[in-house]
């Protein structure tokens, strides 16, 4: 969240400095105070005290380019498609941030200014941070996210995964949505970040909250992800042991997964397997058998190229994964405090309760 902005978030923020949780890695390194002078093309990145490049610091990943291409698109926008995308979110903000007359009628048919799923009253542009621009990756505007596949398109689910889809529906089924707490989001319940926000993979949630914070030493890589706090605490280490220094057994599966990271050649590579499987991507479960493989590169002194790629046989026809430009992010992160603040579980569950007591079906 910019600071130049009021704190307003539909939960409590409390403002923290760089980070409280380094601590869980071990104290912070302080980048080399000398860096390579370069010229144009040939930018090095600042390096810690042990010689790799410093990804330390606040980031973000808003951006205007979608997850997946559209239908008909090429990978790459046109300068015109560019100014309409950049410039059709421009004026949707200033439109949405008008003043409105604070008299006027409920708007007909559910309609709203921003709103989710038809509701009446919900969010409006003043607390939607969605980015001002598209992705830029290597020179060129990118029409999505993903990009591999080159259609930029997510591959199909196996048969298997849509079996699973369906009895997983049916089970659900025998429920009412508002039941009991574990029926309701993870998002919800403030046990993980809404979207993928901290991943694996770590994308953008087109709404608000894209931030994020990197701590390293010469062991660990802290990355904290500014929805729901979400903090995933990397071990690095060689990657010839890796397969072997795994954080978890194979039957413990944490939320974000069970990670190692190591270096090759600048660049911080991340492979995450024990994914939870509660934790669906996009409404569909891992399996036991996903892996993610992650890579966090610096580019130039405000930009970091985040790519990704999943496999996982048992739920997609084949591997696929994208690129994530993060630009350098000069403000303060405010705690996304969820938990303190998420009077909407106990909400729902009481008024369903109530709806109950009068006979009606929530």
């Amino acid at each position: 969240m910019n600071v130049d902005r009021p704190a307003a978030r539909p939960f409590t923020y409390v403002a923290i400095g760089v980070l409280g949780l380094a601590a869980a890695a071990a104290v912070l390194l302080q980048p080399d105070a000398a860096r390579t002078q370069t010229t144009a093309g040939d930018w090095e990145p600042p390096l810690t005290a042990h010689g790799h490049p410093d990804l330390q610091g606040n980031w973000t990943n808003q951006t205007l380019t979608p997850f997946e291409r559209p239908e008909g698109q090429g990978p790459v926008l046109s300068p015109d498609e560019v100014a309409a995308v950049e410039g059709g979110q421009a004026q949707t903000v200033a439109e949405r941030t008008a003043p409105v007359d604070p008299d006027r009628p409920l708007p007909p048919g559910g309609e709203h200014r921003v709103c989710i799923d038809g509701a009446t009253t919900c969010y409006d542009e003043f607390y939607r941070e969605p980015g001002e621009r598209v992705a830029i990756v290597n020179g060129e505007p990118r029409s999505s996210l993903v990009t591999d596949p080159p259609d930029g398109r997510v591959p199909d689910l196996t048969p298997e995964a849509r079996r699973r889809l369906e009895a997983a529906a049916e089970f659900r089924g025998r429920f009412g949505q508002y039941d009991h707490p574990e029926l309701r989001p993870l998002a919800e319940r403030c046990i993980v970040s809404f979207g993928s926000s901290a991943g694996p993979p770590m994308l953008p949630n087109y709404w608000y909250n894209n931030s994020y914070t990197i701590a390293q030493n010469e062991d660990f890589i802290v990355i904290m992800a500014e929805m729901v706090h979400d903090a995933r605490i990397i071990p690095i280490r060689d990657p010839r042991e890796q397969l072997e220094s795994r954080p978890e057994p194979e039957h413990v599966t944490p939320w974000f997964g069970s990670s190692v990271g190591w270096w090759e050649d600048g660049t911080l590579v991340v492979e995450t397997t024990n994914l939870n499987p509660e934790h669906a991507f996009r409404g569909v479960p891992p399996s036991k058998d996903r892996k993610v493989v992650e890579r966090f590169t610096r580019v130039d002194e405000e930009t970091m190229l985040y790519e990704f790629t999943i496999d996982d046989p048992a739920v997609y026809t084949s591997p696929w994964g994208g690129q994530v430009p993060f630009k350098r992010f000069d403000h303060l992160l405010y705690e996304y405090a969820c938990h303190e603040g998420n009077y909407a579980m106990f909400n729902v569950l009481s008024g369903a309760r109530y709806q109950e007591r009068m006979g009606g079906n929530p």
